[in-house]
């Protein structure tokens, strides 16, 4: 499985707005400066963040975006749902009629596992817990 590159900018994008929460809205070219992401494509994102409610923009001079939400209240599953779609690691999970061997598959079984696996991880992880891992990432490894 190769996550599509909407899905990790966008990922990317709203952990930069997770991280500057509270303080004034994030303009597109600061964040797409900052995420190495051209301004075009990040439009293009944000307007789908949006439309999905986990976004929203201020308009004016002091604009940009901002998270809809707390960090803590959104979790990765959202983003990735929104930007990827539901996580299918195969296509009989959806659809049984996909192939005739999905009665008795042993494999079937170990994909469902994989993705019920995947599933559990970006659920349980909020912007939260990534913009504290990203805080403990950059602290020194030694103590003054």
């Amino acid at each position: 499985m190769k996550l599509s590159t909407r899905t990790r900018y966008g990922i990317r994008a709203v952990l930069e707005l997770a991280e500057n929460h509270g303080n004034r809205p994030l303009q597109l070219k600061i964040i797409a400066q900052r995420q190495d992401i051209s301004v075009k494509y990040l439009e293009q994102l944000m307007a789908i963040l949006k439309s999905a409610g986990l976004v929203r923009s201020i308009r004016g001079s002091k604009g940009g975006y901002i998270l809809a939400k707390a960090p803590g209240q959104i979790r990765l599953n959202e983003v990735f749902n929104c930007l990827e779609g539901p996580l299918t690691t195969v296509e009989c999970l959806e659809d049984e009629d996909y192939c005739a061997r999905t009665a008795d598959c042993v494999t079937k079984q170990l994909w469902a596992q994989v993705q019920y696996a995947i599933i559990n991880i970006l659920q349980s992880i909020t912007l939260q817990d990534l913009v504290n891992r990203t805080k403990n990432s950059r602290k020194p490894d030694y103590q003054i």
